[in-house]
């Protein structure tokens, strides 16, 4: 639905890259009056922030974590674009009362603020990293009436990376560690992460422990390098590989089974993931990264041991359930997602994020296409290690792409090299590292059912 236009706009865009000129001589014509600027605190506690440029564009765009870092380089260049900003803070009682569905209400109470005080925004974009990614794709199928697009960056899904990470360490609790905890973990894991730590440097000097981290990683779909700082390994190259998976495995051990697991235990009252009824040998097979997949069978003939034998002893192992009560907690709207994408979104992630596996995307893809929605979908891919390590330049590509597709009904071209051309476009001085990214399929693709789904018609 069309919005109205606030006497502070600069104007209706007549084409996509309405400021492209201004860029490119110079910068000088572009919004240099400082921001007038909000900051407060919403009913429930959380902390929020506006920032409104002249001229204003008459574009918001929405971000659950501006408040946290309002200067950090995206915002700052949305600003001087024209785009007003808003957004929230992490609340304090994240780690123990983390509710995205929540989030998401405030996150509607910012921007009914933005209305009342400056005017109707012509557009308003959703935008986020992790949590916020999740909380953009979220609004994206729940709250098409308050958001005319989307801007998804490494967006987590509970209950799918719960349980990604939960087949990754339970390969490495049954083969490497098996007195080692995985689930239910205390507030203070600390002596839990030094006894992993401990276990993993052991099994790393052993050709046998060094397969049995390459299968961990394999089987849990996780990124091979996530080091900021290191240099990709050759996938040709086994024993660097299996190098960097060791490096990426000793990281993600800070938090054993998954980066913030306790937050999701907590925030739904129960453990949200299982392994029930999964085939570890034939998810070996059918949905690993071709390149670990053959980095892991190598390593084996290395060791002089069968696969086979650590495979079936995976699969007769006992198994982790979840709690019905965890998983009905996720199961509601705003707190996971479905495959219905009612507005345009482009998904962005980086390949070696050691938070979120970049493996997800291909799940939610999938969901798309089966339920009919791939018009509003797209994703793109950026090489690059680290969790949301995106640059401002790689951000406003991302924006400008959906604005275009938003004011023409049309996705523009999408490919690596056209954003990366636009990206560097947008704002010279940045990196631009989109590429092609090969993906395969993902292991761990759960949808709740309708019942579950509260307001969800089927």
């Amino acid at each position: 639905m069309p919005r109205h236009t606030h006497p502070a706009f600069i104007g209706p865009r007549k084409c996509g890259l309405w400021f492209l000129p201004l860029l490119l001589a110079g910068g000088a014509a572009l919004a240099q009056t400082p921001p007038q600027a909000e900051r407060g605190t919403l009913p429930r506690g959380t902390t929020y922030e506006i920032r409104m440029p002249t001229p204003w564009n008459g574009v918001l765009i929405s971000d659950l974590d501006f408040a946290q870092t309002p200067d950090a380089p995206r915002y700052q260049y949305l600003l001087k674009a024209g785009y007003a900003v808003s957004g929230t803070a992490r609340r304090a009682d994240r780690p123990t009362q983390y509710d995205p569905a929540r989030e998401i209400d405030d996150l509607v109470n910012v921007m009914d603020r933005v209305e009342q005080r400056y005017g109707k925004p012509r557009r308003i974009l959703q935008y986020g990293h992790s949590g916020g990614g999740h909380v953009a794709l979220a609004m994206s199928e729940t709250r098409p009436d308050r958001i005319d697009g989307a801007i998804v960056g490494c967006a987590h899904t509970p209950v799918w990376l719960m349980n990604s990470e939960l087949d990754a360490w339970f390969t490495l609790k049954t083969l490497i560690a098996p007195e080692l905890a995985i689930i239910d973990l205390p507030a203070d894991h600390s002596a839990i992460t030094a006894a992993w730590k401990q276990a993993l440097e052991k099994a790393q000097q052993t050709p046998l422990g060094r397969a049995r981290i390459a299968l961990a990683t394999s089987l849990g779909q996780l990124a091979a390098w996530v080091g900021p700082g290191s240099r990709e390994p050759d996938a040709r190259d086994v024993n660097a590989l299996q190098s960097s998976m060791f490096e990426s495995t000793m990281i993600g051990a800070t938090q054993p089974t998954g980066q913030s697991r306790r937050m999701f235990e907590q925030g739904g009252r129960g453990q949200p993931s299982w392994n029930t009824g999964v085939v570890y040998s034939t998810l070996f097979d059918s949905h690993t990264d071709p390149d670990l997949r053959n980095a892991v069978r190598q390593l084996y003939t290395q060791a002089g041991a069968r696969l086979e034998d650590d495979l079936r002893q995976l699969d007769v192992a006992p198994r982790i359930a979840a709690d019905p009560k965890a998983v009905k907690h996720w199961s509601a709207p705003g707190r996971t997602v479905v495959g219905e994408p009612k507005v345009p979104v482009l998904r962005i992630h980086t390949n070696g994020d050691k938070a979120v596996p970049v493996s997800l995307v291909q799940g939610y893809d999938a969901l798309v296409a089966a339920r009919g929605y791939g018009a509003h979908y797209r994703t793109a891919f950026v090489n690059a290690a680290g969790h949301c390590t995106f640059s401002a330049a790689e951000s406003a590509a991302a924006v400008e792409s959906v604005m275009r597709r938003i004011d023409s009904g049309q996705w523009s071209d999408t490919s690596p090299a056209a954003l990366n051309t636009l990206a560097r476009t947008l704002d010279p001085g940045s990196e631009a590292r989109y590429y092609s990214y090969r993906q395969f399929p993902y292991a761990r693709t759960w949808v709740p059912a309708v019942s579950e789904q509260l307001g969800r018609k089927p």
